[in-house]
Parts: C-alpha cells; structure tokens; sequence
C-alpha cells in the first residue's frame, strides 16, 4: 500500500461515516497494544510532530499510562501549529490530564537545543510517518540521533522518520527501530527498507472496512494529478475523439466537452463530414476535424493515426453507426494507434477480445450490459461476485481495463478490482455514457493509467449525475451532468 492509498482509505472511511478521531484512537490504542506485549510497565518517551503520527502518539500516551508506565511526551511543534483537528483533540486531552495526578510529562520543543539525552526503556518516534520528504530538518534530525543512540525499545509509528514510505530509501538518516507498528496494511516502502531501520513489521487494524479501497469515494480524488501553476497550452491533455453519424451528431460532441469539463486542454473531434457544421454548433470550446466521408471508412485510417500522435488519448465510438467500412476503419485504428484509447458505444460491437492484446498501449473499454455481451460473447450474471469474476476475466483475456456500467459498476484491470455507486436512475438519459468516455479520455490524457483512469471517470460521471438529480430531480439530460463535471473533482 502506497502513502497515497492509505490517504484515500482514511477519507473513504472517513465519508462512510467512521471518523478520524476513530481512527486515530484504534491506532493510538495498536500502538499501546505492541509496547505492552514487550515491555513491562516502565519509563517511555514519545517524540511526536505535529501531524497524524504525533496524534496516535498522544493516544498511546494515555493507553500506556492506564497500563502504569510512565510517559514523556516530547512535541516538536507549538500546539497551535498541530495540523489534524484529532491530533489537536488528543493533545489537548494530555493537556487535561497532566495535572499532577498522573505519571505524565508533556515538553514542548521550540529548537534541538531543547533536546537531550532519553533513559526511557522504551522510546518512540511518532514524528512523521509517511510525510518524510527528503532531508530532515531540525529538530526532527537530533531527534533521530537521539533515538539511535538511546538504549531503550525503539518503536516507530507507521513508518520510521527518514525511510521513504513508498521507496525504503534513505536519503540522509533514518530511525533504527526495534520494531515498527504500521497501520491497515504494511506500506509499500518498508517491505523495501533495510531491516536496519524498521525491525519487525506489525500491523494494527485500525477499523478501515475493505469497502473503503474496494468502492470509489471521495478519497480518492486525492488522486487526481495537479495542474503544474506553471504549464502552458496542451500541457494539461490532448484528446482525439473520433466519432459520429448522421443519426448521433451529439454523441462525439457530449464526450468532448466531458473532456473539456475534465480539465484538457485540447479537444478535436473528428467526424463525418456532414456532421462538421453541426458539431461545431454545440461549442465554440470545440474543435471540429471532417472526415473524407459521410461515415468513417478505412480512407480515413491513414490520416487520424498520423494525426492521433499529436494527442495524448484517443476516444473512439461515440454515435459512431454501424456501416461495414466503418467496422473495418474501426478495428484498423484500435490496433495502429499508439495511445492510450477509450473504446466506447458503437465501436465495441465491431471488434473482439482477440483484436485488442495487439495494442501497445493501455485501453479502457466502457460497455453497458450489451454493449458487454457483443464485445465478449459473454451475459453478464445478475450476481455481484460473479459478474465481478466475468468482468475480470474479460478484462484478462482483452488486455483491457473494463468499465461495465450498471447499478454498481465494475472496473476491473486483470486481478485489479474497483466497484463505483454514484449515480442513479436519472443516468439512463442517453449521452450520460459518451460524458463517462470523455472524461476517462480527459484523465488517461492527463497521465492516469488505464485503471485509475477509468475508476475515477465512473465515480466523477457518477457524482455529477448525483449533483443533477439534486438539482432537476430525474428530469434532467446529458447536457445538465456536463455543468456539474467541474464540481464533481
């Protein structure tokens, strides 16, 4: 589990109803847990930031003294600069219970010069977990030193300060713990860390449910990539749409503005040539490319796989029609382009499972229950767990990231597993699926694998058909979901 999971797990359960403070508790409660299981009642120092790590470390201080050790609590920050509301709650309960009547001392380090030698039997450092980043700072690098050079039990929370949670690497110094008490799930860097500095691995369930990874929630917009303050045009995602018929001119058109909804940059829709005029009436935001023909037709294959390299994704399908020389374009391009490539709607009832392992790059293919059966051959059970197991292996034997739409949808990457509830009945309205394949386009353009990619275009396309029905009630169209994209991030 990366930094970053575990970020989105803690906001997930956090909007399930299950609160930090929690959360936090479990872990003060796990960290207590492993000190009392070494170590008989004695002297402890705990060297807490001003961050989560510190918190849990203010909750084991209270466990630990209703167990009669005895407990330092040193915080390397003014109380005022605690950067979690629950971190800050539990300090301020140390703070109500060192009255006297306690073994507790609580210091407050304003500079290293405050810090000396520890004699405590057991010390722990509660100082950054997973926020290490790069050289460490005063007073947090004496600190280190002094932990190295105590004699007592060293037990690091979550992380050993100085071990870079998602590589094991140090860069200049790092805690040599005894043992270190993770949370959740061990973090991906210290099964790569030298055993110098993390010891022993235990984990402590904290109380975040499997839901909280296995469905999308709001936690995991943390993983959308920020806009560089300093990029220019196109920086921000390029995507070819390559779509439409004469009976669907707004298909192509709705998954480009999803797209420029999404955050791209730049979006060309490219169509037949009798459906230019019409596109271009939608938006002025959109940039129109006509085709040779009435219809896509393999005279056009050589033309949008040149043009399609100066884009970063490619969507293809939306209204796209059925004639048999678009079909021959159609499985032409999903094999000769050399991007990353939603394949949505009209295009997944022209090619098969077999044509796409041929492809370089990572597809997303975004099927209804139909469009499902057409493209694998395949009914989708009505039971969860076994339409889970089929989207899977479809997803294997296509070399797909497979979004299949429904009540719940299914993302599935190989062995890979995302399930999504937002939205609602309201989302039948046709064009809701050619907004979901625009702005999966949007996000592969903006450099989210396949997988990521698609999880977070269902839930965001999802969302905003919630924000729409609060707003219209069921009544409302594809165009009306468009306007909430934006605030769906």
């Amino acid at each position: 589990m990366t930094p970053k999971d575990m970020m989105v797990a803690d906001a997930n359960a956090d909007a399930m109803g299950i609160p930090r403070t929690s959360l936090m508790e479990n872990a003060g409660r796990c960290l207590s847990n492993v000190i009392t299981n070494y170590k008989k009642p004695c002297k402890v120092a705990i060297y807490a930031g001003n961050g989560g790590n510190g918190g849990d470390g203010f909750v084991a201080a209270r466990y630990l003294i209703n167990h009669g050790f005895e407990v330092e609590v040193f915080l390397l920050s003014h109380p005022a600069l605690i950067k979690s509301s629950e971190a800050s709650l539990n300090w301020r309960v140390l703070q109500s219970m060192n009255q006297g009547t306690s073994p507790l001392r609580l210091e407050i380090v304003n500079d290293s010069s405050d810090l000396n030698p520890t004699d405590a039997e057991v010390v722990v450092d509660a100082l950054l977990g997973t926020g290490v980043r790069g050289k460490l700072r005063e007073p947090v690098s004496t600190v280190v030193d002094i932990i190295n050079q105590s004699e007592g039990f060293k037990v690091a929370v979550d992380v050993p300060t100085g071990v870079d949670p998602a590589s094991g690497m140090v860069v200049d110094k790092a805690v040599q713990a005894d043992v270190t008490i993770t949370f959740h799930k061990v973090k991906v860097g210290l099964n790569i860390a030298s055993v110098e500095y993390v010891g022993s691995i235990e984990v402590g369930d904290i109380g975040i449910p499997v839901e909280a990874e296995l469905f999308t929630g709001p936690g995991d917009l943390l993983r959308i990539r920020k806009r560089d303050d300093e990029s220019h045009k196109g920086q921000n995602g390029k995507v070819l749409i390559i779509g439409g018929s004469k009976e669907y001119s707004g298909a192509p058109a709705l998954a480009a503005l999803s797209s420029l909804a999404a955050g791209a940059d730049i979006v060309v829709v490219a169509c037949p040539r009798e459906l230019s005029p019409v596109i271009k009436s939608y938006s002025p935001n959109i940039i129109v490319h006509s085709l040779s023909h009435n219809f896509l037709n393999p005279k056009d294959t050589d033309e949008l796989v040149k043009m399609s390299e100066k884009f970063d994704s490619v969507v293809i399908g939306c209204g796209m029609g059925r004639e048999s020389e678009t079909t021959l374009a159609v499985n032409d391009l999903v094999v000769e382009v050399e991007n990353p490539m939603v394949i949505d709607a009209d295009a997944l009832k022209m090619v098969g499972p077999g044509v796409l392992p041929r492809r370089i790059h990572e597809t997303v293919i975004t099927p209804h229950a139909g469009e499902f059966r057409e493209f694998s051959g395949i009914e989708a059970p009505l039971n969860l767990q076994e339409k889970i197991n089929v989207v899977k292996e479809v997803s294997r034997e296509s070399e797909t990231t497979v979004i299949l739409k429904g009540v719940v949808d299914i993302v599935a990457r190989n062995d890979k597993l995302k399930l999504n509830s937002t939205g609602n009945p309201g989302m039948t309205v046709g064009g809701t699926g050619d907004c979901l394949a625009g702005l999966t386009g949007a996000l592969l353009a903006q450099g989210h694998d396949s997988f990521e990619a698609a999880f977070l275009g269902a839930y965001i396309n999802g969302k905003a058909g919630d924000l729409a029905l609060k707003e219209y009630g069921f009544n409302f169209s594809a165009t009306d979901l468009l306007s909430y994209i934006p605030k769906s991030f």
